[in-house]
């Protein structure tokens, strides 16, 4: 068999994996597009947005150094049930104990760092490299208005503003300097660097899917462990440390009893948000998504146009005692009873004449030959098409 697909053995499939890895990137969109949502009702939730990255990275920060302390397994991992042990373990009969194969600390720690700070750190570049790149094709379409941009050198104006304020403009056009300059750095760097990393992890993904390696990326060769799926078990005793930990984090609570009980207040509501984190974000990710598209439905209805039937055609003018007649035949001029050439219409009544009888008419008298009613010849209208 080339592959898994099934779910035999310890060894994670590619897709469970795969699904594991993306569950972040996710997670990450729907939060972010459920607060914009919220955000129209409640504009301080704009601040998040402001600093989605940040905001972003500190929850990912608890959820990763949570999971990675109780269950030895990433956020992500643990939803999928499963967990990293070292790969160079080597567990005797007479020493199968649950913590024989639990992940040292050097490990956890670098795994925070490689699920947590170095995503950040992509991301920050990946918006400082789009900044330069929009910079540099506006400067290209438009042309830079600021030469220190491009050269670093500075431009005429703030040659002037140095003068005028030597102390604050010179700060300022340093810093603005090493600013671009670092920008440009980004710029021709980042997408060798992330052409670099993409690959790399495509050649582990490649490996991991035809059997020739453990690893599914680059991270967790370097640091040495392999992703196993959790037996029964392992569930259970996972369980059992949680409580043991919680037990002894109590026992070392010091100070008045007042105090004991605060503190121990305030652990067991740390303990409860973070037992129910993971289905709590998935769940709350689920309902904002349900109630933006209840209320988009809502929204929809209650701004759909109405559709109304036609109005009825407004009654045909009256034909005045004093007017000229209408003949009999549709196509015949009442001006000069003949088939009608050029035909054109009188605006002010409807009636159709040919055009240089009626513009004849209306400079003279003013008005339409049989309504009477007043039109001028601004009022003549040329129709292209006569029935």
């Amino acid at each position: 068999m080339l592959f898994q697909v099934g779910g035999q053995g310890s060894r994670p499939t590619f897709f469970e994996m795969a699904a594991a890895q993306q569950l972040p990137a996710s997670l990450r969109a729907a939060l972010t597009y459920s607060i914009g949502v919220l955000a129209l009702r409640r504009p301080f939730l704009h601040k998040l947005l402001d600093f989605e990255d940040e905001s972003f990275a500190l929850l990912m920060l608890v959820l990763e150094s949570h999971t990675l302390r109780t269950t030895d397994a990433s956020f992500s991992e643990s939803l999928y049930g499963l967990r990293r042990r070292p790969a160079n373990i080597t567990v005797k009969s007479d020493d199968a104990t649950p913590a024989a194969g639990s992940l040292r600390r050097r490990q956890k720690v670098l795994s925070v760092v490689f699920l947590v700070v170095l995503p950040y750190l992509k991301s920050k570049l990946h918006s400082i490299f789009n900044r330069e790149r929009e910079a540099r094709l506006q400067a290209t379409l438009w042309g830079d208005e600021n030469e220190g941009y491009d050269d670093g050198r500075g431009g005429l104006e703030q040659d002037f503003s140095r003068v005028s304020t030597p102390t604050s403009d010179a700060g300022a056009s340093v810093s603005t300097r090493i600013a671009n300059r670092v920008q440009r750095i980004v710029g021709f760097c980042y997408p060798w660097l992330h052409a670099s990393t993409e690959g790399l992890q495509f050649a582990y993904q490649l490996l991991y899917l035809l059997d020739a390696t453990g690893y599914y990326s680059l991270a967790l060769h370097a640091l040495g462990i392999h992703v196993c799926r959790a037996t029964g078990q392992e569930l259970m005793d996972t369980s059992s440390r949680i409580s043991k930990m919680r037990s002894r984090e109590r026992e070392r609570l010091r100070g008045p009893q007042w105090l004991k009980t605060l503190q121990g207040a305030l652990l067991s509501c740390t303990y409860t948000a973070l037992d129910y984190a993971q289905t709590g974000l998935i769940a709350a990710v689920f309902f904002f998504k349900m109630m933006e598209w209840w209320y988009q439905s809502a929204e929809e209805r209650m701004s759909a146009p109405t559709v109304y039937p036609p109005p009825p055609p407004p009654p045909p003018p009256k034909v005045a005692k004093e007017g000229i007649p209408l003949p009999q035949d549709r196509t015949i001029c009442p001006l000069c009873s003949q088939k009608r050439v050029n035909p054109s219409v009188v605006t002010v009544s409807g009636f159709v004449f040919c055009y240089a009888c009626i513009f004849k008419y209306i400079s003279q008298h003013k008005r339409c030959p049989i309504t009477l009613m007043p039109a001028t010849v601004d009022q003549i209208r040329r129709l292209f098409h006569d029935v």
